[in-house]
């Protein structure tokens, strides 16, 4: 069978890999794919820490594939784009987020609701369609689909972005979903841990009064 020729000659990396449950990471070797036609390759400069990341270090849910190397609120700059990639180009400030694949066919995905796609592709600890593993953000570069790319404005640091990738989305999403995103309204928010203080600061700049 030939091999595509994305996969035919894949980008050295090296990162922080989990090789066993004790959840300790040590340096790790490995590759990217080449950049596809479709791809946008990018130089990892922030990555969050996510407490998910602690649970699949430990394979805490049963589901870790080592070595494992975690991250999954990743921002940079991008270093390379593919041939036929129309939002990206060199130089651009990206981020990349808990995924990095779906099946792009079934409802969910027309509904720009991957999330819910029953064949989506967690960007560390799973596989990608050809098999290969995914790899995250614990790492110097990153390869992954225009679609599941995004810009980081200029405005908005990188280190701070980078915690917007899962955190932030994961309370500014129902926020919105709710119609919690106008201003005059009261909301209250449950505890003042990772996700609760954005909601506290994205509640306060949607005009909302707040109580935590």
């Amino acid at each position: 069978m030939a091999t595509q020729p994305e996969f035919e000659h894949p980008n050295k990396a090296i990162g922080f890999a989990a090789r066993d449950p004790s959840g300790l990471l040590s340096p790790f070797n490995f590759s990217r794919r080449k950049t596809g036609e479709k791809d946008v390759a990018f130089k990892v400069l922030y990555c969050g820490i996510c407490h998910s990341d602690l649970h699949m270090v430990k394979n805490e849910w049963g589901v870790s594939t080592y070595p494992l190397v975690p991250g999954h609120e990743i921002a940079g700059i991008v270093t390379e784009v593919g041939s036929k990639v129309e939002n990206f180009k060199v130089g651009d400030r990206v981020g990349v987020g808990c995924m990095v694949d779906s099946c792009r066919t079934c409802q969910n995905c027309e509904d720009n609701l991957e999330n819910y796609c029953s064949k989506y592709t967690l960007t560390y600890s799973a596989k990608y369609s050809d098999g290969t593993i995914t790899y995250g953000g614990y790492s110097d570069s990153m390869v992954a689909d225009e679609h599941f790319v995004v810009h980081i404005p200029d405005g908005l640091p990188l280190e701070a972005a980078a915690p917007l990738l899962c955190a932030g989305i994961t309370v500014y999403s129902p926020l919105k979903y709710f119609g919690l995103n106008k201003p005059g309204l009261h909301i209250g928010v449950v505890g003042l841990g990772g996700l609760g203080h954005m909601a506290v600061k994205f509640a306060k700049a949607f005009g909302a009064n707040v109580t935590v």
